[in-house]
């Protein structure tokens, strides 16, 4: 299979994948073998690729917003057929057996792999992937629609969840990227209002356009106190902009897996049980019930398209703030 390979840590400028050919991976026992269709290029790729997140292994397939058809199932798989399509995306596999597994938090599992992490992902013609992780997508989403979900808005599904916002209160969104893009539309499909802080004027019209009722830098203060606000800059200062900004009893939800560091802060900005929650990973069933929705609502993912090869451009693109929705290599 041709892919596109990590081997050792680089900055994006460097171009740190290579294009190799590998050998065509086989399903083994509960798994599936796809044929990619598209891959999400997501900000984590990213973080792995520059070393930001140190590897897992190397060398090693980034992605995992994975579009395929099944080519191949193992032994012992039901409910998938070759040919249909499915959907990959970060988290590939749990102990099932820790506590947290018992207590229905998969997500936090000790035990847990991780697509384009601990396992190859889908910056390659052929994925393989364990066939109870895998995902059905909406009917109404073409393969390059449908591959910015399985991160982006899967992880900014969860985060509303983290921030314990309820229809109609007042959601602060910080920073407007590809996850963010796709939780407003959850956000203003439960009828919340939606405040957007981010640097971009570009990206502040862009948040109109999409149902935000106020937009703003992130030194300025909405013009209303939050009930809740997300962060997707992976950046400490904008997590204190945020807390600034909750009322009292309010939740700021981290939406990143990487963070420079938090600066000090007084204690009058946390006082009044506001809360921080960083967001770790997401459960089959917040994928489940997100892509559901997305095809209820429906969302509309916006999104830029690269070739396989051209993977280091598309994350040179992201580095430099210059992807307009989500990147998508099409294999």
């Amino acid at each position: 299979m041709h892919a596109m390979q990590l081997t050792r840590t680089d900055r994006a400028e460097a171009g740190p994948l290579r294009a190799t050919e590998l050998p065509d991976p086989s399903p083994g026992p509960g798994e599936l073998l796809l044929c990619v269709t598209a891959c999400g290029v997501c900000r984590t790729d990213l973080q792995i690729c520059e070393g930001d997140l140190p590897p897992h292994k190397l060398p090693v397939v980034p992605g995992h917003q994975i579009v395929g058809r099944v080519a191949a199932t193992g032994p012992g798989v039901s409910g998938w057929k070759v040919g249909d399509r499915a959907g990959v995306a970060w988290l590939a596999s749990i102990d099932g057996t820790c506590a947290h597994c018992k207590a229905g938090r998969e997500n936090l599992c000790v035990g847990a792999e991780f697509t384009g992490w601990d396992r190859d992902g889908g910056y390659a013609t052929h994925a393989v992937a364990r066939a109870d992780f895998a995902l059905r997508l909406p009917e109404g989403f073409a393969d390059l629609d449908a591959a910015p979900l399985l991160c982006g808005g899967v992880i900014g599904y969860r985060s509303l969840k983290v921030s314990r916002i309820a229809p109609g209160e007042r959601l602060g969104l910080y920073g407007f990227g590809a996850s963010a893009s796709l939780a407003i539309q959850v956000a203003r499909h439960w009828g919340c209002r939606v405040f957007v802080c981010t640097r971009s004027r570009a990206d502040r019209e862009r948040a109109k356009v999409l149902g935000a009722e106020w937009t703003g830098s992130y030194e300025e203060l909405p013009p209303e106190p939050l009930h809740a606000a997300i962060t997707f800059a992976p950046a400490g200062s904008v997590v204190l902009a945020a807390l600034r900004a909750l009322d009292r009893g309010g939740t700021v939800a981290i939406n990143a897996i990487h963070l420079d560091r938090v600066p000090e802060f007084a204690y009058a900005d946390l006082w009044w049980e506001r809360s921080i929650a960083s967001v770790a990973n997401f459960t089959r069933d917040d994928a489940r019930e997100f892509l559901a929705l997305a095809g209820a609502i429906p969302i509309h993912a916006e999104r830029e398209v690269h070739g396989l090869d051209d993977a280091n451009v598309a994350l040179q693109r992201l580095s430099r703030g210059e992807v307009r929705g989500a990147a998508v290599l099409a294999t």
